[in-house]
């Protein structure tokens, strides 16, 4: 117990460390990626598939390196605005980070819907044109409105033993850490393994129905979370989505009150990024 109370305090630290700087109104730069679709065959390294299409609308972006965070970045939400005042409006896009990329030449590539967004009306097809855009950009929380965190049954599961599971609807400035899965009733919790993103992994499932728990880091601090219930039944279907009756909608103290406002701040989308975001309390 010790040695994994050490472990969780690591993976808090780390996790607040990293995110730090990721509430702050960065610059970076941003271009249009065509092949960035909620399709399929453009599903991204993070593993959403047609599901991103549902869960944004469409308004999907691959990350750098920084972004990316080798997968810890997947399904974060970022309020991406473009500085060219010509062909730009001022509201920007909200965006959710479903690929990676590897250029160093841009901290996000958009897909068509966020980078139309972008623009002024009847500017699109000018923005397009450009090989890259100054933005200015911010991590902003997920709201999904009555949507529970929701488990997707990964078509590559095999009962009884192989399960890989994708959460869906991750809410507020959250980060999952770490999973674990029990039979309903029983306290003998098995740990998953991070397979990309969110999707996570096991090979020893209990038997019955089952249930779950996840370390989860709001911004400074961490948490357990779990389903007080029946989450899978004993006869779980790979395809099927599972609603787990819990909502995660923390959201990050705000450590940039020093910095200077960006220049939307005075907007209707640029208040949530002008002001200071307090934690949200259980």
């Amino acid at each position: 117990m010790a040695v994994f109370l050490c472990f969780f305090l690591v993976l808090v630290v780390a996790s607040c460390s990293a995110a730090g700087d990721e509430r702050c109104v960065r610059q970076g730069k941003a271009a249009y990626a065509p092949s960035l679709s909620p399709l399929p065959q453009g599903s991204g390294v993070c593993g959403y598939g047609a599901m991103a299409a549902e869960i944004n609308g469409g308004f999907l972006a691959a990350g750098g390196p920084k972004q990316h965070r080798g997968g810890l970045g997947c399904g974060r939400c970022f309020q991406v605005r473009c500085r060219d005042a010509k062909l730009c409006s001022s509201r920007g896009v909200r965006v959710v980070l479903t690929d990676f990329h590897r250029s160093n030449r841009t901290d996000f590539l958009l897909g068509g819907p966020a980078f139309a967004g972008l623009a002024k009306p009847g500017m699109a097809h000018e923005l397009k044109r450009l090989d890259t855009l100054s933005v200015e950009y911010k991590r902003i929380p997920c709201d999904y409105k009555d949507k529970n965190l929701s488990i997707l049954v990964e078509e590559e599961s095999k009962r009884p033993s192989n399960l890989v599971v994708k959460f869906l609807y991750q809410g507020g400035q959250t980060d999952i850490l770490a999973v674990d899965v029990a039979a309903v009733g029983s306290s003998e919790w098995r740990f998953m393994t991070r397979v990309r993103g969110p999707v996570w992994r096991t090979d020893r499932v209990p038997a019955g129905p089952l249930q779950f728990r996840a370390v989860v880091t709001g911004g400074y601090d961490g948490k357990w979370v779990w389903a007080e219930r029946e989450v899978l039944p004993a006869d779980w279907r790979p395809g099927q989505v599972y609603d787990t009756g819990v909502r995660i909608a923390d959201v990050a103290r705000d450590g940039c009150q020093a910095a200077p406002p960006p220049r939307w701040a005075g907007s209707k989308d640029g208040q949530l990024l002008g002001r200071q975001i307090h934690h949200s309390t259980d």
